[in-house]
Formats: C-alpha cells, sequence, structure tokens
C-alpha cells in the first residue's frame, strides 16, 4: 500500500498518524520530493475520474488565476496541471496493488476499507 501526499500537509499528517495508530503498514510517497508521473495520474483519473483529483479547496488552487483555473475542463488539462503543481493534487491518496483505495482522509473510511 502506497500513500501519496505532502509531508507537510495537516490532512496528510492527520492520515499517517491513524495508519500508524492502528498498525497499518504502508509506504509514503512525497510528490514534493518525487514528483508524479502523468501516467500515474491518468491511471487514477480512469477510476476515480479528474475532477475528483484536483483539489480545489487548497490554496495552490485558489492562487491559481482565473484564467488558467477556467481552462482546467479536461483530463488532459488537470493532469497537465497536477504534474506541474503537485500541490493541487487531492490528498492524501492511497493506492493499493494500482488501485485507488481512498482520496482524502476520513477516519470513519479509513477503518471500514483498513481494518
Amino acid at each position: 500500500m502506497i500513500v501519496y501526499g505532502i509531508k507537510n500537509c495537516n490532512t496528510v499528517k492527520s492520515a499517517l498518524d491513524w495508519l500508524k495508530k492502528n498498525k497499518v503498514e504502508f509506504e509514503f510517497h512525497d510528490y514534493k520530493k518525487s514528483g508524479i508521473t502523468a501516467g500515474k495520474l491518468t491511471g487514477w483519473s480512469r477510476q476515480v475520474g479528474w475532477e475528483s483529483l484536483v483539489n480545489k479547496r487548497g490554496t495552490t488552487w485558489r492562487q491559481l488565476d482565473e484564467a488558467v483555473q477556467k481552462k482546467i475542463t479536461s483530463e488532459k488539462a488537470a493532469i497537465a496541471l497536477m504534474t506541474e503543481k503537485t500541490s493541487v493534487i487531492k490528498r492524501p491518496l492511497i493506492e493499493d496493488r494500482g488501485k485507488v483505495l481512498l482520496l482524502g482522509f476520513d477516519e470513519t473510511e479509513y477503518a471500514r476499507k483498513l481494518k
């Protein structure tokens, strides 16, 4: 199981703390340090939809020019943005054997799917 995110994100910290507390084994992939490929993003997009992957509530999205935001109307445009600005990817994303298991952090969902 791989947890994708950014180390200094509070939501990611909460998720990692929950996983450790519940003794769930995982690897951590930091977008800031290791980046993310367009191929990986495309695979996730096909599973959960590109709209789910773009965090429109986050600071990175809000700091984009309105003109840039309006251009994100397709999977291709969203993947280009997420590849360039990894902070706009909703996090954490938990993948197990190539399948998106969880997106974001909800303690109830984590307990249901990971215990």
